[in-house]
């Protein structure tokens, strides 16, 4: 059985992010990337589906820019077979993904298609649902756990208020979500490695996709600075405060 992985390149968690001064969106500018880390998750476990015997292939995919090469070229540190990336200079919306992820899935025709339940740069939580729908797959979101055995998936997803199982047939979408597993440390010895895997480069115009924005972004503002706490002397004080200038009682 063959895996796709969708891997996306993202400000790396660690960095402190900045709006630009025309409030036109977040400064990138010499700041690190990296892989999204409920992506890197996802290509985790389809490696661990690949060692248990599961998966034959693994597959690791990303739109954009083409610097998303380093990510993708992370992904087969990991353990990807071989790496995909759909290069574009436009602003790819989740829709747009979704559209190209599976035009993908109609050309590789894998098993599963497995891809972290949001990025961390916008928290959209959507490409995943949307590309289950436009592919016409069963879909389980936020795995904690992932069973793959006589054509189907045994999916252990988190809810509010405890865990649900889902059994769904293959081939079907999976989102991960952080108790899924742990990525391993990549090693340097793999890293070389990835370098020799197969890597092809593809435009949305060879997978017939328009990836124009459907949604326009007018402003990108930081949160309001948090005001200086008040000392109150007594409960009394606190309430009188709570409920005449805080109106939450």
């Amino acid at each position: 059985m063959k895996v796709l992985v969708a891997v996306k390149r993202v400000v790396d968690y660690n960095v402190k992010v900045r709006v630009k001064s025309d409030q036109s969106g977040v400064d990138i500018a010499n700041v690190k990337m990296s892989m999204n880390p409920f992506d890197e998750i996802a290509v985790e476990e389809a490696v661990r589906l690949k060692e248990k015997g599961v998966v034959t292939e693994v597959v690791a995919v990303s739109c954009g820019v083409a610097q998303c090469q380093e990510t993708l070229r992370t992904a087969m540190a990991i353990g990807a077979d071989r790496a995909i990336l759909v290069e574009t200079s436009v602003e790819l919306q989740p829709l747009a993904v979704a559209k190209l992820l599976k035009a993908l899935f109609d050309r590789e025709q894998p098993g599963m298609v497995i891809l972290g339940k949001q990025a961390i740069d916008d928290d959209c939580n959507q490409t995943g649902q949307m590309l289950a729908a436009l592919a016409r797959l069963p879909q389980a979101t936020f795995a904690s756990k992932v069973e793959v055995a006589d054509g189907r998936a045994s999916v252990t997803r988190e809810v509010d208020g405890g865990l649900e199982t889902l059994s769904v047939a293959l081939p079907a979408v999976v989102t991960t979500d952080l108790r899924l597993n742990e990525p391993r440390y990549v090693t340097l010895p793999n890293i070389m490695k990835a370098k020799k895997k197969q890597l092809d480069v593809l435009k949305p115009e060879d997978l017939g996709v328009d990836v124009t924005p459907r949604i326009q972004t007018m402003k990108v503002t930081e949160p309001a600075k948090r005001g200086a706490g008040v000392k109150v002397p007594d409960v009394a004080a606190l309430v009188a405060k709570l409920k005449n200038e805080a109106k939450v009682i």
